[in-house]
């Protein structure tokens, strides 16, 4: 059977950041409407919605459905989809998922989370719930995990803390380009390394911010998407893969093997190679998560990606841009939304609306990944121009 040509024709998405007098379902009531004016006012046959926390965060459960009760939504499919940090790659794959059977023919993807009322600890707490029992019992953490990796990476390969700092520097030029990002302020070397330690090796300035957000993106078939976009960015492959969920029993910290297979699942549905990809959103819940993901990703050999950045060829002015959003590090990262911020940069780049920090040339493919928890499992979209 043809598989059925599918594209974003719409997106949307809130400023990440602190919003004090703003619940999670106005973020993502504005993200929505901004993707659906985005596509000429489309009415989607389907709302998917992610969030990964909210009865903890706000006590609400069914958040799909009260969404769609604001959105006026009747006699629509409508379901939430939850996978942790992963949750928005997740919720784009079942959307896609359902317009390719053809169960449906559109679909509203939205995600988001409210978490900056919550204290640094309860936030804490509540992101180690997706830890395995028996690591988390040992007090083991996600900002710990990374520190982990940090350490064996610069043992392994013989490097110091300056290409993280390279990394922060990065997606901090990034973020100030982007008008949406929780930090839109540049910083230097010197910022990174007056930064305190959070988890030695790792600094401030190496992890993300604690954030409110919500993102859209609306998905529709490509024969019907052309109504309502001149610029339909079409989703060529898509493909998710899973790791154990018990870290330490891996083989290998340093090679992600969801981050790993979910890619080369997604370049081959897309008849692609790595060097056909010429822009990367990935998940850099810290600066070491971006050079491992992009080695795990086969785009540089093992103990070599740390060069990227220093090198400036992950600089959206560089030969291989990376997180051009500025990434979870600059962005945010408002869990639910993330996967979903994912792919409205995408779409932004690719029909060449990014502003300043567009990228020199739009490339003939883009790749996003949405990593679950510590990249216990990843979700890899390959993105093109469909016009």
């Amino acid at each position: 059977m043809k598989r059925r040509r599918i594209a974003i024709v719409g997106v949307g998405m809130t400023r990440f950041g602190k919003h004090r007098d703003r619940s999670l379902m106005d973020l993502l009531v504005e993200a929505s409407m901004e993707a659906i004016r985005d596509s000429r006012g489309a009415e989607p046959d389907s709302l998917f919605v992610s969030v990964m926390a909210s009865e903890l965060y706000e006590n609400i459960t069914g958040p799909a459905n009260t969404l769609a009760g604001l959105l006026g939504f009747r006699d629509k499919v409508v379901m939430r989809v939850e996978n942790t940090s992963g949750s928005g790659g997740a919720a784009i794959f079942a959307a896609w998922t359902a317009i390719a059977s053809g169960v449906v023919d559109s679909a509203l993807v939205v995600g988001g989370e409210k978490m900056t009322h919550k204290s640094t600890a309860e936030n804490a707490a509540i992101i180690a719930t997706l830890v395995s029992d028996y690591e988390r019992s040992t007090g083991i953490t996600l900002p710990s995990y990374a520190a982990l990796m940090a350490r064996y990476y610069m043992s392994k390969y013989g490097i110091d803390t300056e290409p993280l700092a390279h990394v922060a520097v990065k997606n901090h030029l990034h973020g100030s380009m982007n008008p949406k990002a929780h930090f839109q302020k540049r910083i230097t070397l010197e910022d990174y390394y007056n930064s305190r330690v959070v988890a030695e090796p790792l600094r401030v300035m190496d992890y993300t911010p604690i954030s409110d957000g919500a993102a859209a993106v609306m998905l529709m078939e490509l024969d019907k998407a052309l109504s309502y976009t001149d610029k339909p960015v079409l989703i060529t492959g898509i493909s998710g893969a899973t790791d154990t969920h018990v870290v330490h029993e891996r083989s290998d910290l340093l090679d992600i093997m969801a981050v790993r297979r979910s890619t080369e699942k997604a370049l081959a549905m897309a008849g692609r190679n790595r060097t056909d990809v010429g822009l990367v959103e990935l998940h850099d819940m810290a600066t070491i998560l971006e050079i491992v993901e992009l080695e795990s990703m086969g785009f540089y050999k093992p103990g070599e990606g740390w060069r990227a950045a220093v090198e400036g060829e992950t600089r959206y002015d560089g030969s291989f841009p990376v997180n051009t959003s500025g990434g979870l590090k600059s962005k945010g990262h408002p869990i639910g939304a993330t996967g979903v911020a994912q792919a409205y940069e995408i779409a932004l780049q690719l029909r060449g609306l990014a502003g300043e920090r567009q990228v020199r040339e739009i490339p003939d493919a883009a790749m996003s990944m949405s990593m679950g928890g510590f990249g216990n499992n990843a979700y890899t979209i390959v993105y093109e121009p469909g016009w």
